[in-house]
């Protein structure tokens, strides 16, 4: 027998019928949640804790508040009602009261509750018959487990496993580990210099804490475990790139960048100037880059995106900027080439000393000759800079030297889309990669979500953007003043933005739709403008049309779904109204009100809601700040990471107990650890355990890509 301690590897393949009292039905249910092994089980953390010494008295329940009690079952009935739907009354007490509880529907809750059980029921009292009684509240069956903290475990009504016979089966599995310990993966000098306690001693108190501040102390080690091994996988995949892959030392201070800066109308911003200087470093490096350029919505990325592929353009390269719809492909098609108008190109080999810049368009939307053209300016190098759709990274198109990569809102690309044009390059030479997205993301996400990647943020807005106001119009009286102040701009020459949430009326959500509010707006609210109507379900020509019409000022007021979210650009519109706000996301919201504030007029937003009684903290927040950084980290509190963690790459599942909204802190710790161990030890030939660990907790897509070499 060794007396090694024992491994994470080692206790996923223990099966949990090894354990005291673990039958084959039991093994069955537990396998109906998800726990088969060992390593399961006591990854299957409490979801929380009850503090005897400290829990509300029955005689201490207010009535309307939820509340968390500990009591003993005194009695249980069941009765069928006329409806022939059940009930069951239970009636439970302690030593200072007692308290009448009634579940409907739930017939089996009179075999569950026997007499003289201890229970912890969550739920709201209220007053009836001059007593308190709770109405279907939630039941955590405690059983006799002694000690002043009790864990609760996630338990399964479906499979009828109780919290007290899993914590049983822990206690046991803890108890059998006890005398080797956990391996620890974490060097004493990582614990002590972010004070972590041993793994042993963590996984101990997670489950058997002898107060809250034992619970406490686990929970920040385990967590940052779960957080850590995410880290080393992203700081192993970015440190292998830059080992083997060879990229193009491009030359930044070139006469083409030069002669690009000095026809730019304006002053660079010094985000901008942060942003450039960072990405030239990556340029003229040995390894491609790999960057993410943040910036919020009119920060000015696209100036920033187009220096980088000049760079490439003058050394002979080719640069691509792939956007995820034909509708913002064609508007940066747009910008762009009214960016490098009148820019030429100086070229040793041209008669005149220099040439015209050759920018194209290549989306489905480009067929024929046209297409074929563009095809073979691609191959032969005679296209400097392609702008595209995922078209680009189809087998057919065949780059001449592709040498910078820009990929525009990038959550709508998969990894697998970034690392096909990655492929596009001549011979085994990697294109440089830079990543833009205008949906500002909370650091502590950035560093989980992008973590392979190096970041650029652009936290300023250029001169000339003028901050938007945003008010909220809470119910019908305050909406007259939204559409007072769109009169009022379209009486001095501007233009605006309605959006609603629908197409069409739909009786189950009592929301605005944009036809029902184009016929209101034209007959009564805006009566004598020129109103225009935009939604997805329009034919790709029809919207054209209206998009040229609104551009062209002969539309005042545009009612619009929100296909308006992205790439939109009007700067003579200075009003949005967007109705049913409380109905949007914060990121929504913050992506549709950037589309005005883009000229030099002071510009408004209006959220229009139905009278709500209570404060809305996502509708405050904007009316707050148009800081997009602030808004994100209010977003991530209020929202939690789930909606974030959906986004991630495969084999990020492990975070059971760290939470990016509550561990900011452990976050940035966490990588922090990653780069100290494998920039001192690049392939964890040193860390066997923390390398074990991490190829045991990933998908085999990760594993793949991390040890092929």
């Amino acid at each position: 027998m060794t007396t090694e301690p024992i491994t994470l590897r080692e206790l996923r393949d223990i099966p949990v019928e090894r354990l005291k009292g673990v039958g084959e039905k039991k093994q069955a249910a537990l396998g109906e949640m998800g726990i088969t092994s060992v390593l399961d089980l006591i990854t299957n953390y409490p979801r929380r804790w009850v503090d005897r010494t400290n829990e509300a008295r029955v005689s201490d329940l207010e009535a309307g508040r939820e509340a968390l009690v500990l009591v003993t079952v005194r009695s249980v009935t069941k009765r069928t009602m006329r409806n022939r739907r059940t009930m069951v009354e239970v009636q439970v007490g302690d030593g200072s009261g007692r308290m009448h509880v009634v579940f409907f529907n739930q017939p089996w809750r009179e075999r569950q509750l026997r007499e003289g059980l201890q229970i912890v029921l969550f739920g709201k009292a209220e007053v009836y018959r001059g007593g308190l009684q709770m109405t279907n509240p939630i039941v955590d069956l405690i059983g006799d487990r002694t000690g002043r903290i009790v864990a609760i475990y996630p338990q399964s009504e479906k499979v009828q496993l109780s919290t007290w016979e899993i914590a049983g089966w822990v206690e046991n599995a803890l108890d059998r580990c006890a005398a080797r310990g956990f391996g620890d993966p974490l060097p004493a000098s990582i614990r002590n210099e972010f004070g972590l306690i041993d793994r042993t001693v963590a996984m101990r108190q997670i489950h058997l804490p002898e107060t809250i501040g034992e619970k406490e102390q686990a929970r920040r080690r385990l967590a940052f475990d779960e957080l850590f091994r995410v880290q080393a996988v992203l700081v192993m995949r970015k440190r292998a790139f830059e080992r083997e892959q060879r990229g193009i030392r491009h030359e930044t201070d070139s006469e083409l960048v030069r002669r690009f800066y000095a026809q730019l109308p304006y002053e660079l911003t010094g985000a901008q100037q942060r942003a450039i200087g960072e990405i030239e470093v990556d340029l003229r490096g040995p390894h491609p880059m790999h960057r993410l350029l943040q910036g919020d919505v009119g920060s000015g990325k696209t100036v920033v995106a187009v220096s980088a592929m000049l760079c490439a353009v003058q050394g002979g390269h080719q640069g691509a900027l792939m956007a995820p719809t034909e509708v913002l492909a064609e508007q940066h098609a747009t910008g762009v080439r009214r960016l490098l108008d009148s820019l030429r190109v100086p070229d040793p080999d041209n008669l005149f000393g220099e040439r015209a810049l050759n920018v194209q368009l290549l989306t489905n939307r480009i067929s024929g000759q046209e297409r074929r053209d563009v095809m073979a300016g691609l191959a032969d190098g005679t296209v400097d800079i392609i702008i595209g759709t995922h078209a680009l990274i189809q087998d057919a198109v065949a780059f001449h030297s592709l040498g910078v990569v820009v990929v525009d809102e990038q959550h709508r690309f998969g990894v697998e889309q970034r690392a096909a044009l990655r492929t596009k390059g001549a011979g085994d030479v990697v294109p440089d990669v830079l990543v833009m997205t205008a949906t500002p993301i909370p650091r502590t996400a950035a560093m989980t979500v992008y973590g392979d990647l190096d970041v650029s943020v652009l936290d300023e807005l250029p001169p000339g953007r003028t901050p938007i106001v945003t008010h909220w119009a809470n119910g019908q009286l305050m909406e007259l003043a939204a559409w007072s102040d769109v009169r009022g701009a379209v009486g001095e020459g501007r233009q605006a933005y309605v959006v609603c949430p629908l197409i069409d009326e739909s009786e189950k959500l009592e929301v605005a739709s944009a036809q029902e509010t184009f016929e209101r707006l034209m007959h009564q609210d805006l009566k004598g403008l020129r109103i225009g109507l935009l939604h997805g379900r329009m034919a790709s020509a029809e919207k054209e049309q209206v998009m040229n019409a609104f551009r062209a000022v002969e539309l005042d007021v545009l009612v619009a779904t929100t296909v308006i979210e992205v790439g939109v650009d009007v700067p003579n519109a200075t009003v949005m109204v967007i109705l049913d706000a409380d109905r949007f996301g914060i990121a929504q919201l913050h992506q549709l009100r950037g589309r005005v504030g883009r000229g030099q007029h002071a510009s408004l937003c209006w959220l229009v809601t139905g009278e709500l009684e209570d404060t809305n903290p996502r509708i405050e927040a904007l009316v707050a700040t148009t800081n997009g950084f602030e808004l994100a980290e209010v977003d991530l509190d209020l929202r939690g990471e789930g909606t974030l963690m959906n986004t991630m790459q495969k084999g990020r599942s492990d975070l059971k107990l760290a939470s990016l909204r509550r561990d900011r802190e452990l976050v940035g710790l966490a990588r922090q650890a990653a780069f100290a161990i494998i920039d001192a030890d690049p392939l964890l030939a040193a860390h066997p355990l923390v390398l074990d660990e991490v190829r045991l907790l990933l998908s085999a897509e990760d594993e793949e890509f991390l040890f092929k070499s």
